[in-house]
């Protein structure tokens, strides 16, 4: 599981006008929850870019005045012009305690649909599950290699072997479907119309033969 690791500068004062001060020199304020004292702190933007700014499910290792923690991004508040980040929100995790995280979906398998022309759309993007932080997964896999064209595939089709990850989302929310382009149903509508056109001149012909 990727790991970012950065330090945080030690906040003591939490007014707003210290707290603007603070945004004003380039930094965010920090706050990390979970454990029996809140942990207030800084951190340089470019310092959790790669935290924020990806697709991809990951862990923060923070250090604070001498004392690291791991912990998971709870919360972000942007700024509604700019969308410069204004504030954090973490969560720390600690070891036989259930947290609840969003992990991105991944593919696996090749779709039957789309072998015979179907496009391949994605509905949801993560799914929200519940574990512990020594059975924390980076994503969930699912595998759309029975998904044929015009079908879909949903929550409770996902493969849960994994019996220390229970999955939040309701079963019924579909994940992808294959879908029938235009250019194909068109395609086959004046397949089915030519196919249809012998019968009706052969109809015509008997009842002018009677």
């Amino acid at each position: 599981m990727e790991t970012i690791a950065f330090t945080g500068q030690p906040r003591t004062d939490m007014g707003k006008r210290s707290t603007k001060a603070l945004r004003k020199e380039g930094h965010i304020p920090c706050v990390a929850y979970g454990s029996e004292d809140l942990i207030h702190f800084s951190v340089n933007p470019i310092d959790v870019k790669d935290l924020i700014y990806t697709p991809d499910f990951k862990i923060a290792e923070v250090s604070v005045d001498g004392k690291s923690f791991k912990a998971i991004v709870k919360d972000i508040q942007f700024h509604p012009v700019t969308d410069e980040i204004q504030h954090l929100d973490f969560l720390q995790l600690e070891e036989g305690r259930a947290v609840k995280v969003e992990v991105p979906i991944r593919f696996k398998g090749t779709s039957p649909g789309v072998k015979n022309g179907g496009k391949l759309i994605q509905r949801l993007r993560r799914l929200k599950i519940k574990t512990k932080p020594e059975n924390m997964v980076t994503e969930m896999r699912v595998d759309i290699s029975k998904l044929e064209l015009n079908q879909s595939i949903r929550v409770r089709d996902v493969d849960q072997k994994l019996e220390t990850i229970e999955i939040l989302n309701s079963p019924g929310v579909p994940i992808a479907s294959v879908e029938t382009p235009r250019a194909l149903r068109s395609a086959a509508s004046a397949a089915a119309k030519a196919g249809a056109a012998p019968v009706a001149d052969e109809e015509a012909e008997e009842a002018t033969e009677e």
